[in-house]
């Protein structure tokens, strides 16, 4: 009997916690909780690790991106602005300084879509662009051997909504008539950078004149003029006054690349690869109320 007794003793000795012998069970059994203890806290610190490397980087590229759009819209004003680069007044200096920041900045393209992302839509302001442009070869057409104190292009901007484009460049005159011209284009997307702009009207608007502005040795001529146009046949005088149009649909199209977009700044490229540097003038609409352009 008590050798009955002696075998159902279980195979473990009821010695106190603090004992930790490896001879014993309890004691093994203690020692792989703490093994897998010691293990979750390894991986719960790696995983923390992980999360906090994740966000200080995340954070890290941010800042890199803000001071490199920072340091591009520097550089444009260090060059002389709009004006300076559409009268030709940049250096050879400058202009590589701006391309370099502004393939630092393409480098931190925020947008992996941007030929569809809403960010595309609204007002835009042309900043910048390369010698092959067509804004540049216009302007040069106009204002090439015309002095900057008798005509001038204080502005050009573009409007993109419902995949079309309204490009409108401000022409002053003398300083004192002020005349728009016009550019209606048309995107359709052919890739999720690229982009296809067709050229399909454009219309010069009638002139604005600001009298207090015209020179005194004008304002005679000025008189006679605006007193012609009234005298002129009703239909001709309203032509007149609502401009011109000029069909440009099938004359010219060229392909486009959008290498950086954010809610700020819009960077194009040409097939030559010269860049457009665009800086947000207008907010688009909402975000939920676009559909994608026509592919």
């Amino acid at each position: 009997m008590a050798t009955s007794l002696q075998n159902l003793v279980p195979p473990f000795s009821c010695r106190r916690p603090s004992d930790t012998s490896p001879s014993t069970p309890i004691a093994i059994f203690r020692g792989g909780r703490r093994r897998n203890a010691r293990k979750t806290l390894r991986v719960c610190r790696a995983m923390v690790e992980k999360t906090v490397q994740g966000a200080s980087s995340t954070f890290a590229k941010e800042m890199e991106r803000l001071s490199a759009k920072e340091s591009l819209l520097l550089a444009f004003k260090d060059a002389g602005g709009f004006e300076a680069l559409v009268t030709g007044k940049t250096t050879d200096v400058q202009c590589i300084d701006v391309n370099e920041r502004i393939i630092s900045l393409e480098k931190l393209n925020p947008t992996p879509r941007p030929s569809t992302s809403p960010n595309l839509e609204g007002r835009w302001n042309f900043e910048w662009f390369g010698a092959g442009s067509p804004v540049l070869l216009f302007a040069k057409f106009l204002f090439g051997r015309i002095p900057p104190t008798l005509a001038n292009l204080s502005k050009l901007d573009v409007l993109i909504k419902d995949g079309c484009g309204t490009a409108t460049a401000q022409v002053k005159i003398l300083n004192s008539i002020e005349n728009k011209f016009i550019i209606s284009t048309k995107y359709s997307v052919e890739g999720p950078l690229r982009m296809k702009e067709e050229y399909v009207e454009g219309a010069f608007e009638s002139p604005k004149v600001n009298e207090e502005a015209v020179p005194e040795q004008l304002k005679g001529a000025f008189g006679q003029a605006f007193n012609t146009l009234q005298q002129l046949p009703v239909p001709i005088r309203d032509a007149v006054s609502s401009g011109m149009k000029v069909p440009l649909s099938g004359t010219f199209q060229r392909l486009i690349l959008i290498s950086y977009l954010d809610d700020e700044i819009l960077i194009i490229r040409n097939t030559a690869g010269e860049p457009e540097v665009l800086t947000r003038l207008e907010a688009g609409p909402d975000p939920q109320n676009i559909t994608e352009y026509e592919s």
